[in-house]
């Protein structure tokens, strides 16, 4: 059994994995998940950047999703793995309500960005006529600008509550981040305000916007029902239903975590939902966006075209 200095003003992240083999399998398999998901979302960002047939609206979102993802799995996996490989486990204060942080920020800013994605293909589909005037560049702009604030001043909230509450138990948190909620159950004073505020800022950001996007995709799948090609609904249900598939497995578990009372939480559980919408999720983000779009697989050839001429 371990045991951790209390009078220390670290933290102790317990980690995700236990040290065994079956742990170490599963460790090769998160880090190759994790490289997966920077190469897949590099890559696009890179690739929107270079084609002109891919700066676009829909685009411009999408290569602001892979920013946030990139730097959304960079918050957290580095720290778990280097805790499981060389056994440094210890977080101080400040780089835990840094983590904590970036990883509230980045989080909410994918909520809402995912949301204005769901409305550009909304527009796209039921307005065709009138997509250019609603989805301009300035709106993108206003709307990426919008998630981004929105996500910090939330975020600053939470972190400045998380570094405000006085510690007086065991400084061991059994999660593989500093996870605000995690970190309440070390606390030695009464947390029911901030547990309300947990609430609201979930419901507005993680609730109401998949309410959003699924009514949205709702109003997507009849204007497709009406459609006269037979061809064209087929592609149309299977888009739309792998893109309701990602979200859900991001909305879902995330908002699943933070609504539950803490008295019912498991942290076996919470890592194992926390998993999904920070690791797989981001992972098949831009399989499902990108590598299964026409538009994107003509890009890529002609980006790799261009690039074997240079060398030529």
């Amino acid at each position: 059994m371990e045991y951790y200095n209390q009078t220390s003003t670290d933290f102790i992240l317990l980690g995700l994995f236990p040290p065994s083999r079956i742990g170490l399998f599963l460790f090769i398999l998160i880090v190759l998940i994790f490289l997966m998901a920077l190469i897949g979302n590099q890559s696009m960002i890179f690739l929107i950047i270079l084609d002109a047939h891919l700066h676009t609206p829909m685009y411009f979102l999408l290569s602001e999703l892979s920013l946030i993802d990139i730097n959304y799995i960079s918050t957290i996996v580095p720290k778990m793995a280097s805790g499981f490989l060389f056994g440094n486990k210890s977080i101080s204060f400040i780089r835990c309500g840094i983590q904590s942080f970036f990883f509230l920020m980045l989080g909410v800013a994918e909520a809402l960005l995912l949301t204005s994605m769901a409305y550009n293909r909304y527009l796209a589909i039921c307005f065709p006529l009138h997509y250019r005037v609603h989805m301009s560049k300035r709106v993108c702009v206003l709307m990426i600008t919008g998630s981004w604030i929105i996500g910090s001043i939330n975020s600053c909230a939470h972190t400045a509550y998380a570094l405000y509450i006085h510690y007086c138990r065991s400084r061991a948190i059994n999660h593989f981040f500093c996870d605000v909620p995690a970190m309440l159950t070390l606390a030695c004073m009464d947390t029911w305000v901030y547990k309300c505020t947990v609430f609201v800022s979930t419901t507005l950001f993680l609730v109401f916007p998949f309410i959003v996007i699924a009514c949205s995709y709702d109003r997507v799948l009849l204007a497709v029902y009406c459609m006269h090609s037979a061809e064209g609904r087929k592609k149309a249900y299977l888009t739309c239903g792998t893109h309701l598939t990602v979200v859900t497995f991001y909305y879902a578990p995330f908002a699943y975590t933070y609504l539950r009372p803490i008295s019912l939480r498991s942290p076996t559980e919470d890592k194992a939902l926390a998993v999904f919408y920070m690791i797989l999720t981001l992972l098949l983000n831009p399989i499902i966006y990108s590598l299964r779009n026409r538009e994107v697989m003509g890009a890529l050839r002609r980006v790799g075209q261009r690039i074997h001429s240079v060398k030529m």
